[in-house]
């Protein structure tokens, strides 16, 4: 077997994460989060070479999740079972958390018997990265209490904050698609409408907060009280000082979008009625009432669509359209846009398989570079 090309592992870096979790991407430093691509794209390259990349055989990855997913599901699956490990997806609804147990008793129940837990807690802000920092607290202590030197890191498959798996997956792509560098492309992250419910404030903070760190020029669009998280967008600004790039806010999509090198247009809900929403948490009734408030203000702004009209303002009218998915089409986005789109944005989605695949790896596989050299070389 000849020796497959891997990108550079930096093994000091590496060694250094080994047990840590990514609750945040702004958690992590620049050369973290680039040891974490390049480990991402690796196994991305062994896979596609066939290579079996099972370095964590026997052990088992739960992951517990309080809101819809497809590809979340999918990719923490996939990931999981390249790795050898087996995958148990958990309905957070199901567990005793949803009945009065604590965050951190539910992390010890858990810890006792996982070796990887994956969380997403996305719709109720101020509740799922605090519960999420919660579950780690009582994975350690359980297994300190029993003396056992295992790591059970947590992953973060969203929460109210960020959308760590999503935003390094968008990443990746972004870099394949430009040549490894973003410096200077224009990025517009746009809120879109969405008829079908009122979605987090994630994936957007989480996109601001990591593209700033590129010298990529990063443009927020979005209505009236469409708003972010205050201290998402300090990070926003942050970055983009030190990184040498700009981050800017439009109350325009059009504006957003001319001259963009990549737009990612992205409904989410009002920032007034989310924190309705935190206030009624645990009220079924009370929520769908919010909801419905949600969707009338959506239906406010039905002209934030990515179109056809729209795209030919972007840099030669060609921008490369993102998107998380499910995109609410004829909504969110024309059929058209999305239709011509289609490989792009499940080529995107496969990203997340290898990021997950890599924050596992990372956490949990001592001499991780060597390994993957090792699997390159077919030794």
């Amino acid at each position: 077997m000849s020796t497959i090309q891997l990108p550079p592992l930096d093994a000091q870096v590496l060694n250094g994460l080994t047990g840590r979790s990514l609750l945040i991407t702004q958690d992590w430093s620049d050369p973290e989060i680039e040891a974490l691509l390049n480990v991402a794209a690796a196994f991305e390259t062994l896979d596609r070479a066939g290579v079996k990349t099972d370095l964590l055989p026997a052990e088992l990855a739960y992951a517990m999740f309080f809101d819809n997913s497809t590809r979340t599901k999918s990719a923490w699956a996939g990931a999981a079972a390249r790795l050898g490990m087996q995958p148990v997806i958990v309905d957070g609804s199901s567990t005793q958390i949803a009945h009065g147990e604590t965050a951190s008793e539910t992390g010890a129940m858990l810890g006792m018997n996982s070796h990887a837990l994956g969380v997403r807690h996305d719709l109720i802000l101020g509740q799922g990265q605090k519960m999420m920092r919660e579950v780690k607290s009582g994975i350690d202590e359980y297994l300190q209490a029993s003396g056992q030197t295992r790591s059970v890191p947590i992953v973060n498959l969203q929460c109210d904050v960020d959308h760590p798996t999503q935003s390094l997956a968008d990443l990746q792509w972004m870099r394949q698609r430009f040549g490894g560098n973003l410096r200077g492309k224009r990025i517009a992250v746009s809120w879109a409408y969405s008829p079908s419910y009122a979605k987090p404030l994630s994936v957007p903070q989480g996109l601001i907060m990591l593209l700033t760190r590129y010298g990529a020029d990063v443009v927020l669009a979005h209505p009236e009280g469409y708003n972010l998280l205050p201290e998402t967008m300090e990070y926003a600004k942050e970055n983009a000082k030190r990184s040498g790039g700009t981050f800017q806010l439009e109350g325009s999509m059009d504006e957003a979008f001319v001259g963009a090198d990549i737009v990612y247009p992205k409904s989410w809900g009002p920032m007034d009625l989310m924190f309705e929403r935190v206030a009624a948490a645990g009220d079924k009734g009370a929520l769908g009432q919010i909801e419905g408030k949600m969707l009338a203000r959506n239906a406010e702004h039905k002209d934030w669509i990515c179109d056809e009209r729209r795209m030919r303002l972007t840099r030669h009218g060609e921008a490369l359209y993102m998107h998380c998915l499910p995109a609410d089409i004829g909504a969110e986005v024309s059929p058209g846009v999305m239709e011509k789109a289609r490989i792009d944005v499940a080529m995107e989605a496969q990203k997340k398989v290898y990021v997950i695949m890599a924050m596992l790896g990372i956490a949990k596989v001592p001499g991780l570079a060597g390994k993957l050299a090792g699997l390159a070389g077919g030794k």
